[in-house]
């Protein structure tokens, strides 16, 4: 019954599956034909190791192929300006902010400014209760009259013990009493007055005004409150907007540069940009610089003055400072981008009039946005690469790419360099201008 199970198994029929791959039974070579089986296996995983190999080795998609021109972006270097700028990091800082205190004590009776009002030098901010020193004022008045009458009475007696002094008539001791007497009344005469000017300040102290022009801040103390001279509260701030100043810090490498046209009276340039750095605030001048360099960061405070009619600058205010050191006249620029650093240092790809790059190694100068100052290893007229970069080598031919917006037929545009200053492009296009390299 085993065989009959075991043939009646075998005989059954195979699935569609299996008999579609007509495959070596390897179980069954295996035991009939050891070396055979080995083999067929070997053979399987070289071939599954060609095809990861060949898979690995196939080029990405979107790569260029083999010996096809790679399209790259192209620029041509031509003479232009470049700023020298410091950039460092700034506060916006009032020339003045004043905290309104009274000077005497009083109930304040009215502050009729408006939380946030622009207000003028001298306008007034709070009115304090002045009738107590009014009164004060009345009753030294009035002392000092009584002791002006005994000093014109002392001053009679004076003028007559002299003349019987000089007739010997009264002894010279009274004469001299009488002098001393009229000396004291002058003296009593100028307290009396120093108290009726000091009730005088006192209300003038009473009413209070803008030290400055600036805005207000928010009210520190109600109207009804007694107020002190001794509260260092205040009744309100005021600071000064117009004008205004940035105070930013610049190395200590920078001040060979900047101290000479300081000391000359060269006025310095400052742009105020906000916290981004994208949008220019305001422009002014640098007004004053520290008198020392911080020794922990090795920097020293600029102060620089805005007018800030706009109110473009806030009290408190982080802006990015660009401090203009210099300009650069018609020097070598080229943009940014085109400029790669490696090994050998800064270098570009350059253009030739074959149309094949070839590495160029440039020293560099300042950065102005987007250009860069050439000392050496370019001219003007030079074609670099500015885009595709990443998939150049030496000696390798390329087509330039015409700019956005322009037809591959148009005339090729030339880069201008800052303040523009760009030479004209004199030969055809796809080849350098005359005179380049």
């Amino acid at each position: 019954m085993m065989d009959e199970r075991t043939r009646r198994t075998d005989d059954s029929p195979a699935p569609a599956a299996r008999r579609s791959l007509p495959l070596p039974d390897v179980r069954a070579l295996s035991r009939s034909h050891p070396r055979i089986a080995i083999g067929l296996i070997v053979v399987l995983l070289a071939f599954g190791i060609y095809e990861t190999i060949r898979w690995m080795r196939a080029p990405a998609p979107g790569r260029f192929p083999q010996g096809a021109l790679q399209t790259v972006g192209a620029a041509t270097v031509a003479l232009g300006d470049i700023r020298v700028i410091v950039n460092a990091l700034g506060t916006v800082t009032p020339l003045a902010t004043v905290t309104v205190q009274t000077q005497i004590d009083g109930r304040l009776m009215e502050v009729p400014f408006t939380e946030g009002q622009m207000v003028k030098k001298g306008d007034t901010l709070a009115q304090i209760d002045s009738r107590p020193y009014e009164l004060q004022q009345a009753q030294f008045e009035g002392q000092l009259a009584r002791d002006e009458g005994l000093l014109s009475q002392a001053q009679l007696d004076l003028a007559r013990y002299q003349k019987l002094s000089e007739q010997n008539s009264i002894a010279r001791q009274q004469y001299e009493d009488q002098v001393w007497v009229v000396q004291q009344d002058i003296g009593t005469v100028k307290l009396d007055q120093a108290q009726v000017d000091q009730q005088k300040l006192n209300i003038l102290y009473c009413h209070i005004v803008s030290p400055v022009d600036g805005r207000v801040g928010l009210r520190l103390v109600d109207p009804g409150n007694y107020v002190q001279a001794s509260n260092s509260t205040g009744i309100a701030v005021v600071t000064e907007l117009q004008p205004i100043s940035v105070i930013f810090t610049i190395p200590e490498d920078d001040l060979p540069d900047v101290m000479p046209q300081f000391y000359a009276g060269t006025p310095l340039s400052v742009s105020a940009y906000d916290r981004a750095n994208l949008h220019q605030l305001a422009s002014g001048t640098v007004s004053a610089v520290d008198n020392q360099i911080d020794t922990t960061t090795g920097t020293v405070k600029v102060r620089a003055q805005f007018d800030n009619t706009d109110n473009a600058l806030f009290p408190s205010q982080f802006v990015n400072a660009r401090l203009l050191v210099k300009t650069l006249h018609n020097v070598v620029t080229v943009p940014t981008s085109a400029i790669q650093r490696g090994a050998p240092g800064a270098y570009v790809y350059m253009i030739s009039a074959d149309s094949t790059v070839s590495v160029r190694q440039i020293t560099t100068g300042p950065i102005d946005g987007d250009l860069t100052a050439v000392n050496s290893g370019l001219s003007a007229g030079d074609r670099v690469v500015t885009d595709g970069t990443d998939r150049l080598r030496d000696g390798l031919h390329v087509s330039v790419a015409p700019p956005a917006g322009q037809p591959a037929g148009a005339p090729r545009a030339q880069y201008k360099g800052a303040g523009g200053q760009g030479r004209p492009s004199s030969g055809p296009q796809g080849a350098p201008p005359a005179g380049g390299q």
